[in-house]
């Protein structure tokens, strides 16, 4: 077998070296802190049930080809449809992961010419896209408008291209929210095209987890909204949400859409079955928001509001500077029971290293609260 190029391997060493080297594993850690299954639908046996009856004994198990040649099968049809009034907008097309969602978006919609500020923070799916798009990009620091507006204006006194403004409702690695109202009716007013990635909201804000951009009644002023399937629904897959033309757009334009097999039946199936327990369960919801509530006290109790990042979602992060030292923490942690996970640079800036936590429905008041208490003892001096 050939060994990998001497350029590659000095990159896996240099990982190695600095502590961050990734491993896939398939090790049980304890206590769920960090899977984004967020309302429990992925171990839910209701969440099979209703999938079945979407079922019929003649369907196949894949799809087949791509949609736009085998694998249209009428059930995308339905599941369309139910995601876009679910939503309140007109029309929704399905990809086979927010990541291809993202990438397919970014790398056809901006134009050359066109430009996209994005949120310092944006997904890396997001990034991807933009590099395989011919617009040019620019960030703008962390939920901070203001910089947005220096940048737009700086933009328009001397280009006339479409501009596109891009963020998360819940921003996967913090858990923090913009203020969607104020930026919305500023893209409105200054005629730019807003596009939202509810990733981690869905299920999670909004009338039964319609999301945040439901929530505060704003579908009418985003251009495109990115909702994904496996972590709130605890399914697989995801939508990109808007206007009939941006439908047809994305179908004709989007490679990530063309050129791929389609998602198999009991995935949509799968879907639909997730939609009827946000629906039908909204007890689960209720939970995950009293379980909020009660760790955003204890952070309180235990003194730590220095180290979390102030947070109203299901993803809560203590801040534990230097890789060494948040390894250590997170390992002391499991050892303990808690399945909690550090994250490092270069998934966060250095410095910013940080233990992860993501609350659920199942969760308990007496998990949440020893969890905590032993982070107190581990981080505080």
């Amino acid at each position: 077998m050939n060994s990998l190029p001497q350029s590659l391997q000095k990159k896996i060493k240099q990982r190695k070296y600095a502590n961050t080297f990734r491993q896939l594993s398939t090790k049980a850690l304890g206590i769920d802190f960090s899977s984004n299954d967020y309302l429990g639908f992925s171990q839910h046996t209701l969440l099979q049930e209703n999938a079945n009856t979407y079922i019929s004994k003649s369907i196949k198990n894949g799809a087949t080809g791509s949609r736009l040649l085998s694998g249209n099968y009428a059930l995308y049809e339905l599941v369309e449809k139910r995601i876009a009034n679910f939503h309140a907008q007109e029309s929704a097309l399905i990809f086979n992961s927010g990541y291809t969602a993202n990438i397919g978006f970014f790398s056809c919609i901006p134009q050359r010419g066109d430009i996209v500020f994005y949120d310092e923070l944006i997904h890396a799916s997001i990034r991807d896209g933009m590099r395989m798009s011919l617009a040019k990009n620019n960030n703008f620091k962390h939920n901070n408008f203001l910089d947005l507006d220096d940048k737009v204006q700086r933009w328009k006194a001397q280009n006339k291209g479409t501009i596109y403004v891009v963020t998360e409702s819940v921003f996967s690695m913090d858990g923090d929210s913009p203020d969607l109202t104020t930026l919305a009716n500023y893209c409105l007013d200054n005629n730019l095209y807003l596009i939202v990635d509810e990733a981690h909201a869905i299920g999670v804000f909004g009338t039964e987890g319609r999301g945040l951009v439901n929530e505060l009644n704003l579908q009418h002023l985003v251009f495109a909204q990115i909702v994904t399937y496996g972590k709130g629904l605890g399914s697989h897959g995801a939508a990109i949400l808007g206007s009939d033309d941006l439908r047809d757009y994305l179908i004709n334009f989007s490679r990530s859409f063309i050129y791929t097999t389609a998602l198999p039946p009991h995935t949509l199936a799968t879907i639909l079955g997730g939609y009827d327990m946000l629906i039908s369960e909204i007890n689960l919801q209720k939970k995950l928001r009293e379980n909020i509530t009660f760790f955003n006290s204890k952070i309180s109790e235990f003194n730590l509001e220095n180290y979390f990042i102030p947070s109203q979602s299901a993803i809560h992060c203590c801040i534990i500077s230097g890789v060494e030292h948040v390894k250590k923490v997170a390992i002391l942690l499991q050892n303990k029971g808690y399945n909690i996970k550090p994250i490092l640079s270069p998934t966060v800036k250095a410095s910013k290293e940080r233990l992860r936590f993501c609350l659920h429905s199942y969760n308990s008041f007496k998990e949440i609260e020893s969890a905590l208490k032993l982070v107190s003892e581990l981080v505080i001096p």
